[in-house]
């Protein structure tokens, strides 16, 4: 349909930027140009030129100083005696900085220049709907992910490396206390701006982006339930990642069923003295502070209260480093309380709040977690697109494939929708709504189910190449299939 001229629904629809180039060339859009907008000049002889706020393609053109820094997402092809021409190079696909592209190949972070020479478009589709601050967010968190974090994700992940100066890097942007109040260090922005922050950077690596998350709900709950003196002890040097912050309320014996938990807090003059254990904690181990959730009453979620434990407080110990598919920047660990004594000047909030503090706490990550996912979902539909472009079967590129064009189209349409559906819980949260819960607790089930499922069809687009961990998309779809599971419950009991 598309080869013959017909016009689709895409081409009014302004979502996501770009098309696929075979339909650049014959001039004709589909509903993939929701991934990315490109437009040519006149006169240009074919050339394509990208411009605008979101993913563009970095280009040059006689006359013309390009105002981007080329990024490309791998290497080009190369061809020879035994490798067929067109074929992608299977080397690290996170050697992308400063590397020279074709107008086919696509730049995972947006560059704003100081003058731009082409004529005004659209802004990109992750930006629209935007004000002008949020989109200035925006393009600094997608330059730093493409800076600091792409060009040592495969690393990260292949030797699970926990990249401290890189996240304290983000934090000198902001980025370590984003929804926390400026008073203490916190950057103080709403619930949307750290959404667009979140999912900007997961497109450089979904893995440490997702502990960042974390880290920044640690830092909002201490900063939004614990007193002054709490406030301005913790939070300064969470802001600025000096120190490191970890959620501890799942256990070996109680998941979803959080108001089950064990963990007993024994009120011992002005101590607490904690016994028990949680399971799967991120940043355990590394991380310097522990907001544990533990019981100082009776059964039921108003026996639960609040707690800070520090790293080397005696009786605090961790379980083994345990081997995960994905999210293998960040480590994960038991925490382990053994007659561990904790001041009673670290709960935070009243005996029995706990529980509330919790779930205030994972309203806000389940927007956060589901944004790390639209990143990655983002990156992959970027990917796959240029897979596409470059990969030739029976003397074609895939792009020219019908069937594939629609697979993109499809990809397209789940992501936004899914942002849409996480932007509007967040200004939901932001506003106090009553049905925020409700509307968090949606968009992170439809966002992560729906995200993976569009990593997991960019994997079986790339074919082969797409299970070799020379190429990103597998690491996307491996990190963001956890979604699915954390944030207090998984996708299935979330409905």
């Amino acid at each position: 349909m598309l080869g013959s001229g017909c016009r689709c629904l895409g081409t009014r629809l302004g979502c996501l930027p770009g098309r696929l180039w075979a339909l650049v060339q014959t001039g004709h859009r589909s509903l993939t140009s929701c991934i990315d907008r490109k437009d040519r000049l006149p006169g240009a002889g074919g050339q394509v030129f990208a411009r605008g706020r979101g993913l563009t393609a970095p280009f040059s053109h006689p006359g013309v100083s390009s105002p981007f820094r080329p990024v490309t997402p791998y290497p080009a092809p190369r061809s020879g005696p035994s490798t067929p021409a067109q074929l992608p190079v299977p080397v690290s696909h996170h050697q992308v900085l400063l590397q020279p592209v074709t107008p086919s190949r696509v730049l995972l972070r947006p560059v704003i220049p100081a003058r731009v020479p082409l004529r005004p478009v659209n802004a990109s589709p992750a930006s629209m709907g935007l004000n002008e601050e949020q989109k200035e967010f925006q393009k600094v968190a997608f330059d730093f992910a493409a800076q600091e974090m792409a060009p040592n994700m495969a690393e990260w992940d292949q030797k699970e490396l926990f990249p401290v100066d890189v996240m304290r890097k983000a934090a000198q942007l902001g980025f370590g206390g984003v929804y926390v109040r400026t008073d203490v260090g916190g950057s103080g922005l709403s619930r949307l701006d750290t959404s667009v922050i979140f999912e900007a950077l997961a497109t450089g690596c979904t893995s440490t982006t997702a502990y960042i998350s974390i880290h920044n709900m640690c830092a909002w709950m201490i900063d939004s339930f614990g007193n002054e003196e709490q406030r301005h002890r913790f939070c300064p040097p969470l802001c600025t990642m000096e120190k490191f912050a970890s959620y501890c309320l799942t256990e070996p014996g109680s998941g979803s069923d959080a108001a089950s938990l064990l963990t007993s807090a024994k009120r011992q003059g002005d101590h607490y003295i904690l016994n028990g254990s949680k399971a799967f904690i991120s940043g355990a181990g590394e991380s310097d502070i522990y907001v544990v959730m533990c019981r100082t009453g009776g059964p039921g979620p108003k026996g639960i209260s609040c707690i800070v434990v520090e790293k080397g407080t005696a009786g605090l110990s961790f379980g083994k480093k345990e081997k995960k598919v994905g999210w293998n920047s960040q480590p994960t660990r038991a925490v382990i309380f053994e007659d561990c004594a904790v001041p009673v000047a670290n709960r935070i909030g009243g005996e029995g709040q706990g529980f509330l503090i919790a779930m205030k706490g994972l309203n806000g990550g389940r927007i956060n977690i589901a944004s790390c996912s639209l990143g990655a979902a983002h990156a992959s539909v970027i990917l796959t697109r240029d897979h596409l472009n470059v990969r030739k079967q029976f003397g074609e590129p895939l792009a020219s494939s019908q069937y594939l064009q629609f697979k993109l189209a499809d990809m397209a349409t789940r992501l936004v929708a899914s942002r849409l559906m996480i932007r509007n819980a967040a200004v939901a949260l932001q506003d106090d709504r009553k049905d925020a819960v409700a509307l968090c607790s949606m968009a992170k089930l439809f966002a992560t189910d729906e995200c993976f499922a569009i990593c997991n069809q960019a994997l079986q687009m790339h074919g082969g190449y797409g299970y070799l961990k020379d190429y990103a998309v597998q690491q996307y779809m491996r990190d963001s299939r956890v979604h699915q599971i954390l944030e207090e419950r998984c996708s299935e009991l979330s409905r």
